[in-house]
């Protein structure tokens, strides 16, 4: 079964009125490391997961004006208008991973193919102070399964694309580390299984 994976950021000293800036500066690395500079969809939830958005917008980039609005500072901006410490913000993103594609083939031919990342920028009050385990700011990568490839059989040519998938997150992860101001940061699974243990393992199988 796959598994969800994340990576939690906290900042030092770390007050409300700092967290725009911090979510963009996160989606510059993003960026940077190869994902879309545009953001997909944004929304901010009051109070927890189970309210309905307070604010919500999805962005048309075939529509001039989304084609602007959804820069990373415009869509920050417009989503943190309401800036409160109960309050979560969520954008969405999305970069290209390697995918196989076995339709009609026995072998797969591998593509690239738009993957979903969620940047979440947690106040400090939100469910019950939901950063303190989850970040001030949490990026989800989605299923593990673009990092594993767990029902496929790796050749030479897989493995190496299951390495470029991993390689974006190391390259995001040392961006954020290097530019951000970040105090700690932590890659995590939902299941608690160490994503670094479960690749080695996986490419050590093809010996």
């Amino acid at each position: 079964m796959a598994d969800q994976l994340y990576l939690s950021l906290w900042y030092p000293n770390f007050r409300l009125f700092a967290l725009p800036a911090a979510l963009e500066k996160v989606m510059e690395q993003f960026t940077a490391s190869g994902g879309s500079g545009r953001v997909k969809a944004a929304a901010a939830y009051p109070l927890s997961w189970n309210e309905a958005p307070a604010y919500q917008r999805v962005y048309d980039r075939e529509h001039e004006p989304d084609a602007i609005d959804s820069e990373p500072r415009e869509a920050v901006a417009a989503a943190t208008e309401m800036l409160h410490d109960d309050f979560a913000y969520e954008f969405e993103m999305e970069w290209e991973l390697w995918a196989p594609d076995s339709a009609g083939s026995l072998d797969p031919i591998w593509r690239l193919e738009p993957s979903r990342v969620t940047i979440v920028g947690f106040g400090s009050e939100f469910d019950e102070g939901a950063y303190e385990q989850n970040g001030h700011i949490r990026i989800g990568f989605g299923p593990d399964t673009p990092f594993l490839q767990e029902e496929v059989d790796l050749d030479e040519e897989a493995a190496q694309h299951v390495k470029q998938n991993v390689q974006k997150i190391v390259d995001f992860t040392q961006a954020v580390q290097k530019n951000c101001g970040i105090s700690t940061r932590l890659l995590w699974s939902e299941s608690g299984e160490n994503l670094a243990e479960k690749l080695i393992a996986r490419l050590q199988s093809l010996n």
